[in-house]
């Protein structure tokens, strides 16, 4: 019995899995069992499903903290002050293993996910529902949207980056069909190529059946809507290398000209003031998509953003501090810049990143999609396809430079040519979503080396882009159960 709920969980069972040190969990009892007949009768039930989703893709081991923080651990941005490879140590100093707690957590998390949202996209085309037409295809958007967000999350770390043989790499296991019982663990991973293109094609499902506006203002923040599922096509793509896709994509929700917002469904637009989009818990129209916390739905110890970013000072762990040699280093990221605000010094003359700093237990949301990285996403695919200087890139980039650094303003004669305008588009992004999940990911599209960094007396060397540790093993759990993968 011990053995076959074991397997349950680790091909993404009905059962919440690995969420670190949170005892508790959102769901006690699985929103999507199909054993219960009545799962589907009313739309209240129906929604409650929906929202076990949700809760899975947010666990602390997910989008809940520790996948940003992995993506941010590797970089050069920050260094590890704490040993314990409890702490992410090991992905700091690229000594993950497949056994490694990092390694099959989250690996674990997404394909729950991934499970409970295919149990569901079952349970609805079984029939056993009472809602038809568009709200029913609507609620299956959501879960699409999901399961595409999760294996995005897996790809970027467990299989090569689409450009190292345009797609052509070993990839993961395609799970389509939901699990509720033992007998499915072996399945052949397919290449990167059909990963991204069922990932397209669970957002092209969901950009034309979600919701176009929402008026709830928490929910159209924390539940995907029609332009969530846009500004997501448009990082996979970057990811892709596939700029026109980019630009297709970005020119839906991006006006044509400035100020800059959505023409149509939710009005994203940019904030007046970056710092008031890391306030704890923010609806601001910046945000398009994020993970919601209260007190009774807490990432968990050791997960949450702000633990490992605010020193002690601030009720946090000291964990990250912020590397001189990084980033905030930069001479081109001014003094006067109000994302500098987001930066202090503790007593120990380091420096730490407060965009989260709501105190323990850290319920501050954390940011999956912000109508910024939209902009600059647009901005780089434009740049990319112009061999000289693009003028609209310059105007989006002004767009996110100015609204922090009013004192910077490029024009088409700052850049000699279109190489260095992408330069300073890809340092905007390293300076704007700092501490956001997005520099590692952007290291592994670019097919750049992770840079050599030190604490303590302690130096990582750099990682090239050929190298084994480039990408992560796949889980041991994984291996050990599915004969038909290996690392």
């Amino acid at each position: 019995m011990k053995k076959y709920m074991f397997k349950l969980a680790i091909v993404g069972g009905l059962t919440m899995v690995l969420f670190s040190c949170q005892k508790g969990t959102l769901n006690p009892t699985s929103t999507t069992a199909l054993s219960d007949q009545t799962a589907f009768q009313t739309l209240d039930r129906i929604d409650a499903q929906v929202k076990g989703i949700y809760s899975a893709i947010k666990s602390g081991q997910m989008l809940g903290g520790r996948y940003f923080l992995y993506h941010d651990a590797r970089p050069e941005n920050f260094l590890s002050d704490d040993g314990n490879r409890v702490t992410i140590r090991a992905p700091w100093e690229f000594s993950l293993g497949s056994s490694d707690d990092e390694c099959r957590n989250l690996w674990a998390a997404a394909y729950t996910t991934i499970n409970r949202a295919n149990l569901f996209l079952d349970g609805m085309e079984a029939g056993g529902n009472t809602v038809a037409g568009a709200k029913a295809n609507e609620f299956n958007g959501e879960a699409k949207f999901l399961r595409a967000l999760s294996y995005f999350c897996l790809i970027q770390l467990y299989a090569r980056p689409y450009w190292d043989g345009n797609g052509s790499k070993r990839g993961l296991p395609l799970r389509l069909k939901g699990i509720n019982g033992p007998g499915f663990n072996e399945l052949a991973p397919v290449n990167v190529g059909e990963v991204y293109k069922q990932i397209l094609l669970d957002l092209d499902f969901a950009e034309t059946n979600l919701a176009t506006t929402v008026a709830d203002i928490t929910a159209r923040t924390t539940r995907a809507h029609r332009n969530t599922a846009i500004a997501l096509k448009t990082r996979v793509y970057l990811c892709m290398r596939d700029y026109p896709k980019v630009i297709t994509e970005a020119n839906k929700i991006v006006s044509a000209t400035a100020p800059f917002k959505a023409p149509s469904g939710v009005a994203h637009a940019l904030a007046a003031n970056i710092t008031s989009l890391f306030s704890g818990a923010s609806t601001d129209l910046e945000n398009i998509f994020s993970m919601p916390f209260t007190n009774n739905d807490a990432p968990g110890t050791q997960n949450q953003l702000g633990h490992y970013y605010r020193p002690a000072s601030s009720g946090g762990n000291a964990i990250f501090s912020l590397n001189p040699a990084g980033v905030i280093g930069d001479a081109t990221w001014t003094k006067t810049d109000d994302r500098r605000k987001l930066v202090d010094t503790a007593a120990n003359s380091k420096s730490y990143l407060k965009k989260f700093n709501g105190g323990a237990p850290w319920l501050d949301w954390a940011p999956v999609i912000r109508y910024s990285e939209v902009l600059l996403n647009l901005a780089e695919a434009s740049a990319r396809g112009n061999a000289a200087v693009d003028p609209k890139a310059v105007e989006l980039l002004n767009a996110v430079r100015n609204r922090s650094d009013k004192a910077t303003t490029y024009t088409v004669a700052s850049f000699a040519s279109a190489a260095d305008l992408i330069s300073a588009i890809l340092q905007e992004r390293n300076i704007e979503l700092l501490g956001e999940g997005s520099r590692g990911i952007d290291i592994l599209r670019l097919g750049l080396d992770f840079p050599t960094k030190t604490s303590g007396g302690f130096t990582v060397s750099a990682v090239p882009s050929t190298s084994a540790a480039y990408i992560w093993p796949i889980s041991s759990d994984e291996t050990r159960l599915n004969p038909l993968i290996s690392n």
